[in-house]
């Protein structure tokens, strides 16, 4: 018996659900594979590429399920670019527009228009940022001139296309002004630490300095990775998965500048593990850097209470860098109880099952909250990824007739809805495609202008549930910061200096001098390298 399919309403806003009702198109094919969509129990489970594509695209009796458009959008692109998809889409709408005209039906090009104009709508406005690509934009724009021209009598669609054209600029130009201002803090100044028995000026600030509540710290933490976080969109997620496909079968495919929001958030990560290592090594008396390291154990512990494993995991990790660890003297009059129940729910055994258990809890804490506290979700953004890539991994590509694999898994889908998941059951009536013929499309050249292949083949299973990892991903970047702003704290986590790895080592050589062999020899061959080097 196949699992029963739980699936978001609606892509867009309310506003826009009752401008046209989707349908569930149904085409061909039975059981024995033989059609270019075979369909089971009334929904699409696999297909032929170009009759996906088909599928994609409205005609006078059909309107594809919102649903489908979202997971067919989403994971195209790892085989091939939005650009060229967008291309395809113009050529299949050029072909209707020539049926309907060569037929008696060229009164209702007006309706056909509005339905392409929807279909754009609803890619621009899940996928904005497709469109910053001048390719993509081109086609866009050669799409909408030809839509337009087919109803120049009432002018309904050029005015729809118009608010669309509006919408889709207004994005593009909020996010190039998030860069911009991500710029400013990409990463703090690396200081290259004391040289050699050079102690810290007395007036020089650190992180008890700003701030000697771990509370208040956690939650600036919070503030800075809800910030970062939201600068990520579905397709830049995707976008990792694409590259890293192509990476292991030695070929370009996948813009890696679209991952510039992915890298920022990565680095801060980096960063704040290097800040709490720089702010513990720097300290010159053992008794303070015995306080610095409690207070860091209770601000990673104010981070798991909140949700901010991120944050949790870059201040463990920061602890544990071989300079920090090392200082054997420091640690022993630290109170290490809370740490090691830190250290459990960050154990890499078993898949990081503990962490995993954590997540779990805090994930329906969120779902049933009454507080934006309450929903605050901030998972490890490196596990993420690995979670998401491995999934796209596991899973095959080829089924035996070529088809693309659309088994739907029982998973809710991402909504744009701010915080919001909206579920139904699937509609399972059908709707045919009048006047469609499938036939097998070779994508032509794709990057580097390499020829796609003439059956490219997708396990959409397991982009069914990529989608919902990826929906419940969104959900938590929608969560607004319920924690008061400190500016001033934010601007030390942001901007502070932070010690590179070599300047890391002397000073915790000076505060504790090596014990073996082993860190004898790397002290001296430091030593030299930093007195040579003056």
């Amino acid at each position: 018996m196949p699992q029963t399919s739980f699936v978001f309403s609606s892509i867009l806003r309310p506003s826009c659900s009752a401008e046209v009702q989707p349908g569930m198109g149904e085409r061909g094919g039975g059981a024995d594979g033989s059609g270019d969509l075979i369909f089971q129990d009334g929904r699409l489970i696999s297909g032929s590429l170009e009759a996906l594509m088909e599928h994609l695209v409205p005609t006078l009796d059909y309107y594809p399920d919102r649903t489908f458009i979202f997971t067919f959008l989403l994971s195209s692109r790892v085989f091939m670019p939005p650009h060229d998809l967008l291309a395809r889409v113009g050529h299949i709408c050029l072909e209707q527009r020539q049926q309907l005209e060569a037929g008696s039906e060229k009164a209702k090009l007006k309706s056909f228009s509005a339905k392409i104009v929807q279909l754009l709508k609803e890619w621009t406005e899940a996928f904005p940022y497709d469109f910053q690509d001048e390719k993509a934009m081109a086609e866009l724009k050669a799409i909408t001139h030809r839509v337009t021209q087919w109803d120049e009598e009432s002018g309904t669609v050029k005015k729809a296309i118009g608010q669309m054209m509006q919408g889709l600029l207004l994005s593009l130009a909020a996010r190039g002004q998030l860069q911009e201002l991500r710029e400013k803090f990409r990463t703090p100044a690396v200081d290259k630490g004391p040289i050699l028995k050079a102690k810290p000026p007395a007036t020089q600030k650190d992180i008890l300095g700003m701030c000697c509540d771990p509370l208040l710290l956690a939650q600036q933490l919070t503030h800075i990775e809800l910030e970062r976080l939201s600068s990520i969109h579905p397709e830049d997620l995707m976008q990792i998965v694409s590259h890293m496909d192509a990476r292991d079968k030695h070929r370009c495919r996948g813009d890696l500048t679209k991952t510039y929001s992915l890298e920022a958030y990565d680095n801060w990560f980096n960063c704040l593990s290097m800040l709490v290592a720089t702010e513990v090594c720097r300290v010159v008396k053992k008794k303070h850097r015995t306080r610095m390291l409690e207070f860091f154990i209770d601000v990673a512990r104010e981070c798991f209470n909140i949700g901010n494993f991120n944050s949790m995991m870059a201040i463990i990790s920061g602890m544990n860098l071989s300079p920090v660890a090392r200082l054997k003297k420091t640690w022993s009059k630290v109170k290490t109880a809370k740490f090691d129940v830190l250290e459990h729910h960050m154990d890499p055994s078993s898949n990081f099952c503990n962490y995993r258990t954590a997540l779990q809890g805090a994930t329906q804490r969120s779902q049933t909250a009454n507080s934006s506290r309450e929903k605050i979700v901030i998972p490890v953004f490196n596990l993420f990824i690995k979670d998401i890539y491995f999934l796209h991994k596991i899973h095959t590509n080829h089924l035996p007739n070529g088809h693309v694999n659309f088994k739907v898994s029982s998973a809710p889908l991402w909504s744009e809805g701010r915080g919001q998941l909206s579920q139904h059951r699937a509609d399972s009536q059908p709707c045919s495609r009048a006047g469609r013929t499938h036939r097998l499309w070779s994508c032509g050249r794709g990057p580097l202008g390499l020829r796609a292949p003439r059956w490219i083949t997708l396990d959409l299973q397991k982009f069914w549930e990529i989608s919902r990892q990826i929906h419940e991903f969104m959900t938590w970047t929608q969560v607004e910061c319920p924690f008061e702003k400190d500016k001033k704290i934010q601007s030390y986590l942001l901007t502070a200096p932070i010690y590179s790895e070599e300047a890391l080592f002397i000073a915790s050589f000076e505060s504790e001098g090596p014990e073996n062999h082993m860190e004898k020899d790397s002290w001296k061959n430091l030593r030299t390298t930093v007195l040579n080097r003056a």
